[in-house]
């Protein structure tokens, strides 16, 4: 019997951006959902500081139905463990969040949902959230890691928006929107959201939407480790030769690309080809027919960490013909 996938969203950020804070307020808003939670800081966050144990993993579930799950260990064993109680009856959940701690890659918890063939039918990773200190931010990004929690995001959050001025709030919202165009930044303001920017974001669906921000952006003196990378074309794609180029790309710089995401135009076909991955890990599928009156233009956006910005445009000019 098949089983509808339970939807997942990975919530990160900097040490001290509000992510426990966000996790209350998600918890314990009206939102009807029984919402699991795997998180490794319990202890710290003040949720419920009896849950740490010696035990790799522990599950308890709170008063209002929404189940936490401690872990000291792998995630996957998290994973298996939750589904093992959800499919015995012991718990009851329809949405999972994971919390990383402040100084986790979100990339290898999303890949995660890709490599094992249990958890990709049974989990569907919905979106990673980054939460951004706005009142520590300059510090904060001066770290790799946290470039990368921004870099593989599908939303972002600025927490601490009240104690920053208005130019300040508008550099770091450059400097984010620098670091990746594809995800929307919005204000969280003592945690509160609302949770359409969280639940159901389909920011791992094979679908056309590119999410992008393209608002002009200043040139900086130092530009950041991790940093967005737009290729366009309106010329049709050769597909083989498409793929030569993916492939060389992959080989030489999986490892930094933390995000990718393409909407092309193929040569010969009246379909959009839309693909997306994270790191080596890619999914790509045929989507609708280009409208008739409707601009047939190809557009590649890669978030990665040094990427080497001229050789990819030099390769995607050979196949392509043109860039923007």
């Amino acid at each position: 019997m098949s089983q509808t996938p339970i939807p997942v969203t990975v919530l990160s950020g900097f040490l001290g951006a509000g992510k426990t804070t966000l996790l209350r307020y998600l918890l314990r808003a009206e939102h009807g959902l029984k919402i699991a939670v795997i998180e490794n800081e319990f202890a710290a966050s003040g949720i419920d500081s009896q849950l740490l144990g010696d035990a790799p993993a522990q599950v308890v579930t709170l008063a209002n139905g929404c189940v936490c799950c401690s872990i000291h260990g792998d995630l996957e064993r998290a994973l298996f463990l939750l589904l093992e109680r959800l499919d015995r009856g012991e718990i009851a959940f329809d949405r999972l969040v994971i919390e990383c701690t402040g100084l986790a890659d979100p990339a290898p918890i999303a890949q995660t949902f890709f490599v094992d063939e249990e958890l990709r039918e049974r989990y569907l990773l919905d979106a990673v959230v980054t939460l951004v200190d706005a009142a520590h931010a300059e510090v904060h990004l001066q770290q790799a890691i946290a470039q990368a929690q921004v870099g593989i995001a599908d939303r972002i959050l600025v927490s601490k928006r009240d104690l920053v001025d208005a130019a300040a709030f508008e550099a770091l919202c450059e400097r984010l929107t620098r670091i990746n165009r594809r995800a929307p930044i919005q204000v969280v303001e003592h945690g509160c959201i609302d949770l359409s920017q969280l639940l159901d974001v389909r920011g791992f669906n094979l679908n056309a939407e590119m999410g992008l921000s393209l608002r002009p952006l200043r040139p900086v003196a130092k530009a950041d480790r991790i940093a967005s990378l737009v290729l366009r074309s309106e010329r049709p794609l050769d597909i083989d030769r498409l793929s030569d180029f993916m492939n060389d790309l992959l080989e030489n710089h999986g490892l930094s690309l933390l995000r990718y995401k393409g909407v092309l135009n193929i040569a010969g076909e009246a379909r959009r080809l839309v693909f997306q991955g994270v790191l080596r890990l890619y999914g790509f599928d045929w989507d609708a027919e280009w409208g008739a009156d409707e601009p047939r233009e190809s557009v590649l956006v890669f978030i990665g960490d040094e990427l080497p910005e001229e050789r990819i445009r030099a390769g995607f000019a050979a196949l392509a013909g043109d860039l923007a």
